[in-house]
């Protein structure tokens, strides 16, 4: 097995079973999410949402990129902890690439996210959700791929944040516009025509869209297409960049 594999597996075993030990942090981190769900999804449900498929094939996506993108965005966090106590310190002088010292961490909000993307989903159908296994399949597939972009920057700036304090500004002064401009809550369309064309600057409108696109099944009218493009390409400058700078803060 090359080094840099076996380095990752290693550290995304650490932080799986540091993970599954913190029973609260599984817990809360659906909190937002289901609340969304619960509270918000029904009162959209009898109204038009500008879309062939029914309302919860609207919502229900909007809620699975939310969830990856505040999610994701706030890993950073937990390294900021890990400076302060000394964990990074006792781990730079162990033989472990630092690419896979951020490669670890990343699979492991990945497969943290899609686990409760699944619970999601399932409590969606029970509301009233239907959808084809394949474009929920394809829409998970859309969250990991911006979960591991978001989580790379995210440990990058955590690598040169002193403290949690001055992180999540940052964070939320990102999020917040990204949120609102990405039609998450709901399709930009229904809005006046200069803000549904402020929003296609945003990437994550067009990762809305094409999860949208996915639980209606609507695999050919271009939105997974361009869904994809737009998500291997925010991939591959987030993770080359954030190892980048996760690799010059001396990780």
């Amino acid at each position: 097995m090359p080094p840099l594999i076996a380095d990752t597996a290693l550290i995304f075993g650490r932080y799986a079973r540091q993970t599954l030990r913190s029973t609260p942090a599984l817990i809360f981190g659906m909190v937002q999410p289901l609340l969304f769900l619960v509270f918000f999804g029904p009162l959209l449900t009898d109204l038009p949402l500008g879309g062939r498929a029914g309302s919860w094939q609207t919502i229900v996506p909007g809620i699975l990129v939310q969830l990856g993108l505040f999610s994701a965005s706030f890993t950073g966090i937990g390294l900021i902890l890990e400076r302060r106590t000394g964990v990074i310190e006792r781990m730079r002088v162990t033989p472990v690439s630092r690419l896979a010292l951020l490669m670890g961490r990343v699979l492991k909000d990945v497969a943290l996210l899609l686990v409760q993307s699944l619970l999601l989903v399932c409590v969606a159908v029970v509301l009233g959700l239907r959808a084809p296994v394949l474009g929920v399949a394809i829409g998970f597939v859309f969250v990991g791929v911006l979960t591991v972009s978001l989580a790379s920057l995210s440990y990058a700036l955590a690598m040169r944040v002193a403290s949690p304090q001055g992180f999540a500004p940052v964070i939320n002064s990102i999020t917040m516009p990204a949120m609102l401009l990405s039609g998450i809550l709901l399709p930009m369309s229904l809005g006046p025509r200069w803000l549904d064309i402020a929003s296609h600057f945003v990437p994550f409108r067009y990762l809305v869209d094409g999860v949208r696109a996915a639980f209606a099944g609507e695999y050919g009218d271009g939105k997974i297409a361009l869904a994809s493009l737009v998500a291997s390409a925010l991939a591959v400058v987030a993770v080359t960049l954030g190892a980048r700078l996760f690799q010059q803060a001396g990780a």
